[in-house]
């Protein structure tokens, strides 16, 4: 039990030390991450769509 108890006296004592983000910074790293992840997205589909071209005309061919 005692280890247990050491171990959130620890825990707290690391979440202490953390610097979180403002309110600004939370907003910017959001906005980023959505952007990028819509960003892949498209990358993904345009890929996607070319290959299923592709895929398209080899089946053809045979």
């Amino acid at each position: 039990m005692k280890k247990l108890i050491e171990y959130f006296k620890g825990s707290i004592t690391e979440i202490k030390k953390v610097v979180w983000p403002n309110k600004k910074q939370t907003i910017t790293y959001t906005i980023i991450v959505i952007g990028m992840s819509i960003g892949v997205a498209a990358f993904l589909g345009i890929l996607d769509y070319f290959f299923n071209i592709g895929l398209g005309i080899l089946l053809k061919i045979k």
